[in-house]
């Protein structure tokens, strides 16, 4: 009888751990293809909405880098509406638009017509007669500070809510410090608004780190970060991991295989392989693409789940990087509205 009762639970037990096999590698197929599904839908949501406008503007013109002063938000709080007129600013030698203030308050809260915010040609040609039109998009800023000088030491934050024709456009948030070219950090931030939001970062020093993340609320729908190390002024990867989901896809340096963790728990029977296009930049968003095999001998492309997606991710996440908004429209209009001042 004890016979029996070991041999039935030995076959019960493999049993099992068949089952828990084929149920885990399911699980790691099921869920790449829930969180496909959810990146696909979050970019083309993404894709519709006035803040992706604002994040990838095209057809800017170099601004002010080589701004020396220090700029608090007590210094320019207030709320201000864009005139159709210009003065003469001395601290750069060109003209600026006006704006009035109009009244009081502990932000910076600034009206002006939403073509000079989405053609900044407008914003920077100053012809009066291309002013003429309505103040029909807001910017309030809850945070600004911005420190530059000319020997690449900068500290920058700004935090600052927009509306088009009265409706939410979403908010961004900066942080930006840097003592040297080769001691620098920053992270941008933009929260759509259907709950989806895109964070870039990179820190530089010695061990440097790049990453971007597409969240879903507090749900990372897909996230990448990279480990750099320099040496001799040249770059050389030395962890990966890209984030799918509940998935994470690692490479290391000094192990020999890249591992695939579901939840956490290494999938041992997965393979992976990277394939990259460009040696000098390793992204799922440029040149990068992840081939993975599941135990079952079947494998997939990321690029063949997300392609559009990475895609328009792709032209979302270099302007965030360089700051593009925040440079060459936030600090144009907060300077103007400081030089005004003095």
């Amino acid at each position: 009888m004890r016979k029996i009762v070991l041999l039935f639970t030995l076959i019960t037990g493999m049993l099992a751990w068949q089952c828990s096999r084929n149920v885990g590698d399911t699980s790691l197929k099921s869920s790449l293809d829930e969180s496909s599904v959810k990146i696909n839908k979050a970019m083309t949501v993404i894709s519709d909405t006035r803040g992706f406008q604002l994040m990838t503007l095209s057809d800017l013109t170099k601004s002010g880098d080589g701004y020396s002063d220090s700029i608090n938000l007590d210094l320019i709080a207030g709320i201000y509406d864009f005139k159709p007129e210009t003065y003469w600013c001395h601290h750069d030698m060109r003209p600026r638009w006006k704006f009035e203030k109009t009244g009081e308050s502990e932000m910076l809260v600034v009206n002006i017509p939403q073509k000079m915010i989405f053609h900044p040609r407008y914003l920077y040609s100053t012809n009066p007669e291309e002013g003429l039109a309505e103040n029909d998009f807001t910017i309030s800023a809850s945070e600004y500070h911005n420190y530059f000088s000319y020997f690449r030491r900068y500290d920058y934050r700004l935090m600052a809510g927009f509306t088009v024709d009265e409706e939410d456009a979403g908010t961004l948030e900066v942080t930006a410090a840097g003592s040297s070219f080769a001691d620098r950090s920053y992270a941008s931030e933009y929260h759509f608004t259907d709950e989806y939001s895109v964070m870039v970062s990179y820190e530089r020093g010695d061990t440097s780190i790049s990453s971007f993340t597409l969240n879903e609320g507090e749900e990372i729908l897909l996230g990448e970060e990279t480990v750099f190390i320099w040496k001799d002024f040249r770059k050389s990867e030395r962890k990966y991991t890209l984030t799918i989901g509940d998935i994470d896809i690692v490479k290391s340096t000094g192990i020999d295989s890249i591992q695939v963790f579901l939840n956490g728990v290494l999938q041992s029977t997965a393979a992976v392989k990277i394939t990259d296009e460009d040696e000098t930049e390793g992204s799922v968003c440029h040149h990068r693409d992840i081939l993975l095999t599941f135990d079952d001998g079947t494998s997939v492309k990321l690029s063949e789940l997300i392609s559009p997606a990475l895609e328009t991710l792709g032209t979302l996440i270099t302007p965030m990087r360089e700051m593009y908004f925040a440079k060459h429209i936030a600090d144009y209009i907060a300077f103007s509205v400081y030089y005004q001042k003095l």
